[in-house]
């Protein structure tokens, strides 16, 4: 099995970390939006942009805060899961942005369409786009800083006083040497008198 370059194990374990956790959100995600509702009247599809945030902005900011919140959040791990999964640290941020936030789009809008079918539930061109937010808004707070911690880590030296003294390399030894380096050697303290 070949190895992912340097730390290729953390790399592999970080992307499964991603999948798992991708997959369990998912799930979650569709048991929320695609179980039937019993419910005795439902309204009308909301085709119309923003009208349906303005109308959850007059219900008074607490009730506002609930369903804008609930829409802003539901997808919200998506900015984040979707570009662990890919497990690049050295990538656009710019490009980084377009490939979740369009991934996010289309989920949304499979859910939004998918939600054509079930029971008491209908389609929201809003849900549509506060999710689309929700997951452009995530992505922004956590994956630049957290590539850019995660290469500062990768790039960072070896400590230094470790108490191992390495020789230093000239001429033909380097060449001999291993494709891990040089063994690390301790000097030697005379014995005293």
């Amino acid at each position: 099995m070949q190895r992912q370059g340097k730390g290729g194990s953390a790399v592999i374990r970080f992307r499964v970390a991603g999948v798992v956790l991708l997959l369990v959100h998912l799930l979650l995600v569709g048991w929320l939006t695609l179980r039937p509702l019993d419910v005795p009247w439902v309204t009308a599809a909301n085709l119309e942009p923003f009208a349906g945030i303005r109308a959850d902005l007059q219900l008074g900011p607490v009730e506002a805060a609930r369903q804008l919140g609930g829409g802003l959040l539901l997808l919200a791990p998506l900015g984040v899961l979707l570009p662990m999964v890919s497990g690049r640290i050295a990538v656009s941020p710019l490009a980084s942005l377009a490939r979740t936030v369009t991934a996010g789009a289309l989920l949304s809008l499979g859910i939004e369409l998918l939600q054509t079918g079930v029971p008491g539930r209908v389609v929201d061109v809003d849900s549509l786009l506060l999710n689309t937010t929700g997951v452009a808004v995530a992505h922004l707070l956590v994956v630049p800083a957290g590539r850019a911690r995660l290469r500062r880590r990768r790039l960072r030296p070896p400590s230094r006083g470790s108490g191992i003294r390495r020789p230093e390399r000239t001429g033909q030894s380097a060449a001999v040497e291993g494709p891990q380096g040089s063994t690390p050697t301790i000097s030697r303290v005379g014995i005293a008198p």
